[in-house]
């Protein structure tokens, strides 16, 4: 489970949200899939470790292990950067919605998860899993 680069061992987890711009609920059926797709292929190309996550209806959650060299803004911006870009190419209809090509609202939720447990992260993405949409896709890579 731990990273080892030349001089360094390293495990570093975080608990990630991001919201679509105005809460709008358009993360469903094919897009909600297709998000997930994307997301699972960026985090494949950037070495960084999907533990679990959700894409619920308006917001996304990740609990992430990434590697060292890397820093949280950085994986953030380019997860929504590509989402946004080729959701919005791939389903025209929302660039109607979303004038500026804007798809995700501003900012994000990061917490570091050291001494949180796997179970607690699994409780809280259940708990928040769409209140309300039982076909949230699940992002876990396993």
């Amino acid at each position: 489970m731990y990273r080892h680069g030349g001089h360094t061992v390293s495990l570093l987890t975080v608990h990630i949200v991001w919201i679509t711009k105005y809460r709008y609920h358009v993360l469903t059926g094919d897009i909600q899939k297709r998000c997930r797709e994307i997301l699972i292929q960026l985090c494949d190309s950037e070495d960084v470790k999907i533990l679990k996550g959700v894409v619920s209806k308006d917001h996304v959650h990740m609990h992430l292990e990434y590697p060292c060299k890397s820093s949280v803004s950085d994986i953030v911006k380019r997860l929504k950067g590509a989402t946004s870009r080729k959701l919005q190419m791939e389903f025209p209809h929302l660039a109607q919605r979303y004038w500026g090509r804007h798809f995700w609202g501003i900012g994000y939720g990061a917490w570091s998860t050291g001494n949180i447990t796997e179970e607690m992260v699994q409780q809280y993405l259940e708990h928040h899993r769409d209140e309300g949409n039982p076909n949230a896709e699940n992002l876990i890579m396993e």
